[in-house]
């Protein structure tokens, strides 16, 4: 049986910081051999409405390293997306509790965006909304500094989830 190959970037309102850490995370993927390079990333919120375009700064952050967030819409996350989920990466312990509470699919692998970045890191990506573009940039290095170890993570998990079964 093949491996779901969704992965989920998850934040509040799938506007600031989920939609960064899709395309950063996703950009990581596209580079790599496959299966990673068929992996596919989206972002979503666990109280985000349809159709919100990305905030400006988020926009902007991206853009400085060529990375276009322009086309962005919001989207909640749902059972649906769930249901095809390999695994999800929150933003902040809140929003794994709340899939956790919420939501009747949990996905095998749920972990913090930050999670495989060793004891002595901070694990928690704060939410940006409503702050100047430094705030936005200091959320952005956060999740540049995690994406290799997410790769890593996945290349261990997803090889072995996706390899031929020796029944």
């Amino acid at each position: 049986m093949q491996a779901p190959n969704l992965v989920i970037t998850l934040c509040t309102g799938n506007i600031c910081r989920s939609p960064m850490a899709e395309r950063l995370l996703q950009l990581a993927l596209q580079a790599e051999a496959a299966p990673l390079n068929t992996l596919k990333v989206v972002s979503a919120g666990v109280a985000a409405g349809y159709g919100d375009p990305a905030s400006r700064n988020s926009v902007e952050v991206l853009k400085r390293v060529q990375i276009d967030l322009s086309d962005h819409r919001s989207q909640p996350l749902t059972d649906d997306l769930l249901q095809n989920a390999f695994a999800v990466f929150g933003m902040t312990q809140s929003h794994l509790d709340l899939l956790h509470a919420y939501y009747s699919v949990q996905p095998k692998r749920v972990h913090l965006f930050r999670d495989f970045m060793g004891a002595s890191a901070s694990h928690e990506i704060p939410d940006p909304f409503g702050q100047n573009l430094a705030a936005y940039t200091q959320c952005f290095d956060a999740m540049v500094e995690a994406v290799p170890s997410i790769v890593a993570y996945l290349h261990s998990e997803y090889h072995a989830a996706s390899a031929p079964s020796s029944d």
